[in-house]
């Protein structure tokens, strides 16, 4: 039985995180990452990618491997680059920035390939609090749908969907995304 007493503690451990925000479109495969979080007092307010380029007809494509998010103090000075679960391929794309800070989200999801090639999650945008649009530098298959729920203060969080490498078995990497809002 619950006492009073843990389950304020429960109700304002929760609340004290803030809201998560995410899409309809993401892939099913995987297991979430552990939450990571900007340093207290940051926000998010830049974005880069994994991407692992087209193989093509002679191997196995992932296409977005990771997301990591640049947080900053409200001073301008840099607190760090946060990145939740990875997958081991690709190479990381350059930073896209925000004037303040991260507000929003969309995917790129190819939806699943039967018998074919699956990669799932391709690329991103992230939508600034000015509204400026940020493109990722992902892959290019899929499609975007919706974009999540702004957050009205920033994102200071995130956790990602990865599928774990499936030897000979076909690898989809990242396939999905949340973000925490401050």
């Amino acid at each position: 039985m619950w006492s009073s007493v843990a389950v304020i503690l429960l109700i304002q451990a929760a609340l004290s995180y803030g809201e998560w925000i995410s899409v309809s479109n993401g892939g099913k495969w995987g297991t979430w990452g552990d939450v990571e979080r900007c340093p207290p007092n940051s926000r998010a307010v830049g974005f880069h990618l994994k991407v692992e380029a087209s193989i093509g007809r002679r191997g196995d494509d992932t296409a977005l491997n990771g997301i990591g998010l640049l947080c900053k103090y409200p001073n301008g000075s840099t607190a760090g680059m946060i990145t939740s679960r990875v997958s081991p391929w690709g190479q990381w794309t350059n930073v896209s920035r925000c004037q303040e800070h991260l507000a929003a989200f969309r995917l790129q999801v190819e939806p699943p390939q039967g018998d074919g090639d699956d990669t799932a999650a391709n690329n991103m945008e992230m939508l600034c609090s000015d509204p400026k649009p940020l493109n990722g530098y992902g892959g290019r298959w899929g499609t975007f749908e919706g974009w999540s729920r702004p957050c009205n203060d920033g994102i200071c969080g995130m956790k990602t969907k990865v599928e774990k490498p499936q030897g000979r078995g076909d690898d989809t990497a990242l396939t999905d995304v949340q973000y925490e809002c401050c």
